[in-house]
């Protein structure tokens, strides 16, 4: 298929996206905790790079890193293209904000590589994927 000269090209991030909620959704009644099983997946790649920080590559550094910034690129297009009811532009911004900052500390890791400054993004992906785990108020079972 050609693209005319005012279509914009397309979004892999976004074609990934639509993939991996395609993908949750055949696998899975629940992707949140697909989003968290990869989130922590992510921590336990940095943890295992903390224990062998002086033995490793900078190869293994950067696919470390590329693995947890994937899943968030997944996080700030998903939110920058869901304009669902529960998704409001709050939680949007919020999203966005973070995978911003998710963004800028892998930078920083990469230019100046030092095995503390992971605990930032463990912390980050810990505390988002137990926030995953939890099931929404809209989906717990009602009180008796």
């Amino acid at each position: 298929m050609q693209r005319t000269p005012t279509q914009p090209p397309p979004n892999p991030h976004a074609a990934a996206a639509g993939a991996y909620a395609q993908n949750a959704q055949a696998t899975t009644s629940d992707p949140r905790e697909i989003e968290a099983r990869a989130l922590l997946k992510a921590v336990q790649k940095m943890i295992d790079l903390q224990k062998r920080w002086d033995t490793h590559t900078a190869e293994e550094l950067d696919d470390t890193l590329r693995f947890n910034r994937q899943i968030w690129m997944m996080f700030v297009d998903t939110a920058m293209s869901d304009n669902s009811a529960e998704r409001t532009d709050s939680l949007r911004s919020n999203i966005t904000n973070l995978g911003a900052y998710i963004f800028k500390r892998t930078i920083d890791i990469l230019a100046d590589p030092k095995k503390e400054k992971l605990d930032i993004l463990i912390d980050i992906n810990r505390e988002i994927a137990a926030g995953l785990m939890k099931k929404p108020e809209s989906e717990a079972a009602p009180e008796k």
